[in-house]
């Protein structure tokens, strides 16, 4: 959903202090950036920047979350309960969902949705080699064979045409991911499936509040797949999922898979599994879902900024930056570039030393994986999934980031690149620095 070494759609060229296209730009604050000649290392001394850095977010609701973990304790109801079912609500509301349906993961909540539509051995689910690991394995934990279609360069994406070439007649389910926290190009695969009668399950476990033509992730297939682990967006303080649908006999049927296929105390008309949201994970999630937008806000603004300093350092030539395609709300769980000419372990090992946080998602494309060897697939066969695997690198990109510490990102590779940082070249520092705001509200 971020990569960039290829032709791709562009985007409208986005000015500091104005925004671009409803719904489709990321947020920028309306204070222009300030040129600081005067700024050198000196002065500022390139300092750590943490990939994620979780305790800032936790501090500034600390009393929030302190109070909500309390209330579950004094009530001594740690599973399901009232506290999950006014979660699944709020989640059902937001993402303007009929039904929500809390489990223990993110995986379980793909795992369960193939088990709610009986996807099981002898089917097949058509889906990205280009995700995390679980976005394949749940298919093949219910039985099911995994297909995968390549991507879409300019999103990392699921590439429709490619879907639409791997429909046989054992197709149950497509499964397009929206990595990254921008959503695939959904309307073709709806298309394809009304024509071939099976569903589509989205893994948007990276892209709650994301949107697709004005629609939440979670309503734009059969069924939606979340994730709460810690360094989502919407992270809790452990494991924890959630599934929406629009369906309330498939939500029916996921609530009993959820408790072993328990439909009355002791009685089990199907086998389940045992993927229970805990009290405590809703309690932390129902505080920490009301900042989401304006932490979403933090991101795309800090987006913004990477954007505008890897075109006043010249950078373009030698990485891409995460396209925004049309008609989407980009919610930015990471900011991913590519690295161009081979540079990228270069690149990723100089930050390092320089104690900047980065990440490789994901290293080795899932049809390459050892396991997935009996699938027959070889090296070359899905191209665009292993040309991004091979130059794809994750920035910091956390809510709180401060400007100075993009500017020590961007200045970072620019020096690995051979690109000129004298202090002229300053872009972001103002007047004051702690004065930049760091978000709108949204």
């Amino acid at each position: 959903m971020d990569d960039r070494a290829h032709p791709q759609q562009e985007s409208p060229e986005i000015k500091i202090g104005q925004s671009g296209p409803a719904g489709n730009s990321h947020s920028r604050n309306d204070q222009p950036l300030v040129a600081r000649p005067d700024i050198d290392q000196e002065t500022f001394p390139d300092e750590p920047v943490p990939f994620i850095d979780l305790v800032q977010q936790y501090r500034s609701i600390e009393s929030e979350i302190t109070e909500a973990v309390q209330r579950v304790f004094s009530e001594q109801r740690f599973i399901l309960g009232d506290e999950v079912a006014e979660f699944e609500c709020d989640v059902a509301e937001y993402c303007d969902s009929r039904c929500a349906v809390g489990c223990a993961s993110g995986t379980d909540a793909l795992i369960l949705s193939f088990m709610a539509l009986g996807i099981g051995p002898g089917d097949e689910v058509i889906t990205t080699p280009f995700s995390f690991f679980a976005s394949a394995s749940a298919i093949h934990r219910v039985g099911a064979k995994p297909v995968f279609a390549d991507i879409d360069p300019a999103s990392f994406n699921l590439d429709p045409q490619a879907a639409e070439a791997a429909i046989t007649d054992k197709t149950r389910a497509i499964m397009p991911v929206h990595l990254f926290g921008q959503c695939a190009e959904m309307e073709p695969l709806w298309r394809m499936a009304v024509r071939g009668g099976f569903s589509i399950v989205e893994d948007a476990c990276q892209a709650i509040g994301a949107e697709y033509h004005g629609r939440r992730a979670g309503v734009l297939g059969t069924l939606g797949c979340f994730s709460f682990f810690p360094t989502k967006n919407l992270g809790g303080a452990g494991d924890g999922g959630l599934i929406t649908t629009d369906d309330p006999e498939i939500a029916q049927r996921l609530t009993r898979l959820r408790v072993h296929g328990e439909s009355g105390r002791y009685v089990h008309n199907e086998v389940g599994i045992c993927s229970r949201l805990d009290a405590l994970q809703a309690a932390v999630l129902r505080v920490k879902l009301k900042h989401l937008d304006a932490w979403t806000d933090g991101r795309q603004q800090n987006a913004a900024r990477y954007d505008e300093l890897f075109q006043h350092y010249g950078l373009l030539d030698a990485i891409d930056c995460p396209g925004q395609l049309p008609e989407r709300r980009n919610v930015i769980n990471q900011y991913c570039i590519r690295v161009k000419d081979g540079r990228r372990d270069e690149v990723m090992k100089s930050l390092r030393e320089r104690n900047i946080g980065c990440a490789i998602y994901y290293p080795v494309a899932l049809h390459l994986q050892q396991c997935f060897e009996d699938l027959g697939y070889r090296e070359g066969e899905l191209p665009e999934a292993e040309s991004a695997a091979s130059e794809i690198l994750a920035l910091p990109i956390f809510p709180e980031l401060r400007p100075e510490q993009q500017e020590t990102v961007v200045r970072g590779i620019a020096q690995v690149i051979g690109v000129s940082t004298g202090s002229e070249n300053s872009l972001l520092f103002p007047a004051d620095a702690h004065a930049w705001p760091q978000r709108r509200a949204a």
